[in-house]
Order: C-alpha cells, then sequence, then structure tokens
C-alpha cells in the first residue's frame, strides 16, 4: 500500500518540520484531507489532526520523527480496540462441546467465499476437523466456487438445493458434523437478496436455527468486508452490525495496492476487532491482523 508519511511529508514539499513550523489552519486542513483520502474516515481524520496539532502547539512534538510517531502511537490506539467481551486478532472460538459454528456474512462481492476457504485452511492446518457449509443457496456460482475451495483444499463441503432454505442446510450440516467427528463448521452465507432487510432476515433466521440446534450456536459471526472500497465498506459494517452479533471482522483485498486506511475506520467506527486480513487470492493468503505492523505498513516510509 501507498505509504501514507510520504504523503504527509509531501505538504510541506520535502521536510515536515516545515509544516510544524508553520502549523496553522490551512495546513491542518490539508493534512486531513490526506489522511481522509488515504480512506481512513472523516472521524479517525479528524481524531489524528487534533491530537498531533494540540502535541505541536504544546512543544511535545519538535521533529518530523515525533510527529511520524505520534501519528503511529494513534493508529495502533485505533486499531486495537477490540470491543466489549469481543476475542483479539487471530483468536477464533471453541465450543466446548463441539461442533463450533462460524458464520461467514457480508454483501457480495466482499471475498467472501473465498475467505471462507482461507479461514478452513486456516484452522484445518492448526489441527481442527473442518466443515464447509455451501449455504448460500441463491447464488449458484458460490456454491460452485466454494465447493471447488473444498476439493483444492482437501476439506468436505455440504450443500443445498439450488434455491433452498440456507437455515435447512446449516441443519443438515450439524448432523453431518456431528457424524463424521468434525468440530468446526464454517458456513458461506448469502450475500444478497432483494432488500438488505430480506439478507438480515435470512441471515437471522439462519442464526436462530443454529443457536435451535446446537445452543451456543453459531460461536463467531464474521463479517467480510473489501479493504478497498473505503467508506462503503463502513457503511456495511454498521448495517450488518445493527441486524447480527458481529463477533469480528474478516477485511479483504489488502494485497498491497490499496490505500488500506479503510481498516483504521472499521475498526474506530464499527467497535469491532479486525481478526484477519485477506492479501491475496490463494488459500494460504491470510494474515492474522496486528495493529503495530498494520499501522507501520500503513504510514509506510
Amino acid at each position: 500500500m501507498a505509504g501514507l508519511w510520504s504523503r504527509i511529508k509531501r505538504l510541506a514539499v520535502t521536510d515536515v518540520a516545515a509544516l510544524l513550523r508553520g502549523l496553522g489552519k490551512a495546513e491542518l486542513d490539508a493534512f486531513e484531507r490526506e489522511l481522509i483520502e488515504a480512506d481512513l474516515g472523516v472521524g479517525a481524520a479528524e481524531d489524528l489532526v487534533a491530537e498531533v496539532g494540540d502535541r505541536v502547539r504544546r512543544g511535545k512534538l519538535k521533529n518530523p520523527e515525533e510527529v511520524r510517531a505520534a501519528l503511529e502511537e494513534r493508529l495502533v490506539a485505533m486499531l486495537s480496540a477490540p470491543g466489549s467481551g469481543l476475542a483479539g486478532p487471530g483468536v477464533v472460538a471453541r465450543a466446548e462441546p463441539g461442533p463450533t459454528v462460524i458464520l461467514m456474512v457480508g454483501v457480495n462481492g466482499t471475498g467472501k467465499t473465498t475467505a471462507t476457504a482461507k479461514l478452513a485452511r486456516r484452522l484445518a492446518r492448526e489441527g481442527r476437523k473442518v466443515l464447509l457449509v455451501a449455504a448460500d443457496t441463491y447464488r449458484a456460482g458460490a456454491v460452485q466456487q466454494l465447493e471447488a475451495w473444498a476439493a483444492a483444499i482437501g476439506l468436505p463441503c455440504v450443500r443445498g438445493a439450488s434455491g433452498g432454505d440456507p437455515a435447512a442446510v446449516l441443519f443438515d450440516a450439524i448432523e453431518a458434523a456431528r457424524g463424521r467427528g468434525l468440530d468446526t463448521i464454517i458456513v458461506d452465507t448469502a450475500g444478497r437478496l432483494h432488500t438488505a432487510d430480506d439478507l438480515m432476515k435470512e441471515l437471522q433466521k439462519v442464526a436462530r436455527v443454529a443457536g435451535r440446534k446446537l445452543p451456543g450456536a453459531p460461536h463467531e459471526t464474521f463479517l467480510v468486508l473489501d479493504g478497498s472500497t473505503g467508506q462503503n465498506a463502513v457503511q456495511q459494517g454498521k448495517v450488518f452490525k445493527a441486524s447480527l452479533p458481529v463477533t469480528g471482522l474478516f477485511v479483504t483485498k489488502l494485497d498491497g495496492t490499496g490505500r488500506g486506511g479503510t481498516v483504521v475506520a472499521l475498526a474506530r467506527d464499527l467497535g469491532l476487532p479486525v481478526r484477519f486480513l485477506g492479501v491475496g487470492e490463494g488459500p494460504d493468503d491470510i494474515e492474522v491482523f496486528d495493529p503495530v505492523s498494520y499501522a507501520q505498513r500503513l504510514l509506510g516510509a
């Protein structure tokens, strides 16, 4: 991803010290604009500018290196807030007794099916016995894609009839997992129905059926969001969070070509922990989210 720090420095041509010496409204506005254009969102940009501006005025930041360190510190704080009672990066619930049910939710086009396969591959390598569930019965392509992924990574997959009831597919999958001695079920859910309200009602039904069949399920609900879509991802996140008990974020399409600030906006505005990042198209292109390294990468040189 492009280095945010290099763009900030360009505000003063080559030396951010010039920005510090002439820190006024125009300079702060330009500073904030760079942050917004990096997809951090207005709220996060305002927070960063206010903090840096205040510390400069009080003489706490006296050179470019100190400004960069202050920005990194504040970014890490924004990225680290896990939400009340929610697990942090890389952690995935394990129900005892199992099986553990993990719902993957999000709109079509976010990379949800691929994220489902990546998470399944990772958990299988950690020793879990994973069953994939193709419950997006409204989109034949999604079912076929997950089946292809399952074959490629050597995991079983349960599917439903085209246009069938997704909740019924999960119901059958729980029985199948119990019968085969599998301990983790990862469900690729629908990403679009006629209206957003229809989609949320369908996902809520899937969650209810899981809970009736297996008390405590779903044990995780991961919201998959496209990190390259800026504030659209934040708005999607707000809709899903208002309708479902989302436990964590899986942010996709962060392969180095995007600006990456969306992750800051998501963590800050949704108050949900970022658990994993999707950083490519391969089955192993999944990273456990690390706030410190991510802030460093976002700022760059």
